[in-house]
């Protein structure tokens, strides 16, 4: 089970990071801005992805025991989105010992 959401959580990070950086290289987000805000499905999209990332930070905020680390991973969920998140996970998979189950990748350390 570890394996598969290594590869899960790798497959989100380099998917994302190459289709921002792809993305970006095409049009810059200042210069999509106008004709993205003017699309109401878009802005709820927007919200809903944010809501989502806040969410997320939620369960980092509980998993995380120093405020400067929380911080930081806030400002990065907020920046990076889910680029932000599946490196997170990664991460926390990576710490995992060889024989913690996947399942302990919820708890709070101790």
């Amino acid at each position: 089970m570890k394996t598969a959401l290594k590869f899960l959580f790798g497959g989100i990070f380099v998917w994302m990071t190459v289709l921002t950086i792809r993305t970006s290289l095409a049009i810059s987000l200042w210069d999509a801005w106008d004709s993205y805000a003017a699309n109401p499905w878009a802005v709820a999209t927007l919200y809903d992805a944010y809501f989502g990332f806040l969410t997320f930070w939620v369960w980092v905020a509980f998993k995380e025991t120093r405020l400067w680390t929380r911080i930081v991973w806030l400002v990065l969920i907020a920046a990076l989105g889910n680029i932000a998140t599946s490196l997170y996970v990664l991460i926390q998979l990576f710490r995992l010992k060889p024989h913690e189950p996947a399942e302990a990748l919820l708890r709070r350390p101790a």
